[in-house]
């Protein structure tokens, strides 16, 4: 009966979307609240400013390989990619469509033969399979580290600039930011950018943003000459007024129904400051943190609905956001957070590292190494380099990693390994996940943190945690 019911809503979900793009009297802009199927539900995006135009400058080619913004960053994908869409991309285009580009889409931009689909299908497996892009970055002068060696199953072993693999982070929610990109470049004094604080925001967000603009064209899109100034402030503003999230779910139905406030509009109108709810003591307020970081969705949702009518989802989705909230962690041995506190463990929740309300990403800049960058890591690691560091102050000391994450921003030793947390809404559109595409699934993601830090979860707990970030 829930498998039929599922699959009534899908189709009668997907007619809808059918219906809507074909009565779009201009196929330059959007609806607001257009509605994009995922195997969870549906997706939408509120934009503050009404019909989504797609004839400014994000979706604009500015230059010289066909790429625009949009080509890493998709409304129907939460604002970023998917490895399903891209891979299914490449089958239409027979790997031609401008995502597949040897200066970053590539495993590797050497050693490498694209003339052949085949070729093609080798070199862009990364792209497809994972939804990575390779992002190439030099050791800083100064580095705490020397590279030992970089072990690279695709070439690009340089030893002087380091290819990394990541994926597209969302450039929707932005107005949630404590930090731009997984490594905080956009966000460093390092890059001549600004660091994201209280005092200074949004002017420190929107001057990131900006700067981030110029470097992806120039960069991703191989442009001769950056963006203009109205350019780029078009594109900010545009990235800025986009809220995104899940905004269906087959199983339990609308997300913002029966006293829920899941869905994009609710989250537009999500307070939020920098330093908001941190469990450090930064709240510029002093406020106290509370792990109590998801309320979307209250028991009254849940209650009073018979089991065909999304009682078993609702109920299940609810105990996931209560495992969310209170779960126990014994949180150890994590760089950014054990270290900077002087406490080896640290009685926590997934608040603890999650903690911006209904949103769950940092309040403020806290990279983090919880061990998705270690070659040891407890999923599978092997379609990515390692990368062994040795210590200049201490040469017995030696790292192997397969993403030096912010060192090869700031160079320090105590930043190997660390990345920020990224926004949690808009989950279910944009898989796989963390910022190597090593989880494909969220359970996957569950598993990660069970083994890491020794949870314990049951198999239940595992299945009502992937519900409720599926509904997110």
């Amino acid at each position: 009966m829930k498998k039929t019911r599922i699959a009534l809503l899908s189709v009668l979900l997907l007619s809808i979307v059918t219906v809507v793009a074909a009565e779009s009297d201009n196929p330059h802009f959007l609806p607001n609240l257009f509605p994009f199927r995922n195997d969870s539900g549906i997706l939408k995006t509120f934009n503050a400013t009404g019909t989504l135009d797609l004839t400014g400058p994000f979706f604009q080619s500015l230059g010289t390989n066909g790429r625009t913004c949009a080509s890493c960053h998709q409304p129907g994908d939460a604002w970023s990619i998917s490895a399903k869409s891209v891979a299914d991309r490449f089958e239409k285009t027979s790997g031609l469509d401008p995502i597949f580009r040897t200066n970053d889409g590539s495993n590797c931009d050497h050693s490498i033969d694209t003339t052949t689909v085949e070729g093609r299908r080798q070199a862009y497996s990364l792209l497809t399979t994972r939804g990575l892009i390779r992002v190439a970055l030099p050791v800083p002068a100064g580095a705490e580290f020397d590279v030992v060696s970089v072990s690279n199953p695709y070439a690009c072993a340089e030893t002087t600039t380091i290819s990394t693999y990541r994926r597209p982070l969302p450039s929707a929610n932005l107005r949630f930011l404590s930090t731009l990109m997984w490594d905080g470049r956009e966000s460093s004094t390092q890059t001549g950018t600004t660091p994201i604080a209280f005092a200074s925001n949004p002017t420190d967000l929107l001057s990131d943003l900006a700067h981030q603009s110029v470097d992806a064209t120039l960069g991703h899109a191989q442009a001769t000459t950056p963006p203009t100034p109205q350019q780029q402030k078009q594109i900010v503003a545009f990235e800025m007024a986009l809220s995104t999230a899940q905004a269906i779910d087959f199983g339990a139905g609308a997300l913002d129904a029966q006293g829920a406030t899941g869905g994009p509009v609710s989250l537009s109108n999500q307070p939020f400051y920098v330093g908001i709810n941190d469990p450090l003591g930064l709240n510029p307020f002093k406020t106290p943190f509370s792990p109590v970081v998801f309320t979307l969705f209250p028991a009254s949702w849940a209650n009073g609905h018979s089991a065909n009518e999304h009682h078993r989802d609702r109920a299940s989705i609810l105990r996931g956001q209560t495992l969310f909230n209170s779960k126990p962690i014994n949180i150890t041995g994590v760089g950014g957070l054990n270290d900077a506190t002087g406490l080896p463990l640290i009685k926590g929740t997934c608040g603890t590292c999650h903690d911006t309300p209904n949103v769950g990403n940092h309040s403020v800049s806290a990279p983090l190494n919880i061990g998705i960058a270690d070659v040891t890591n407890p999923l599978d690691v092997s379609y990515l380099p390692v990368i062994t560091l040795r210590s200049k102050a201490d040469p017995s000391q030696i790292i192997t990693t397969t993403d030096p994450g912010r060192a090869l921003i700031t160079g320090k030793w105590a930043d190997i390994g660390k990345f920020k947390g990224p926004i949690l809404r808009g989950l279910p559109a944009r898989a796989p996940y963390f910022h190597n595409g090593i989880a494909a699934n969220l359970k996957e993601v569950i598993e990660f943190y069970n083994a890491r830090f020794d949870m314990g979860f049951t198999e239940k707990e595992k299945a009502d945690l992937v519900a409720f970030l599926s509904a997110l």
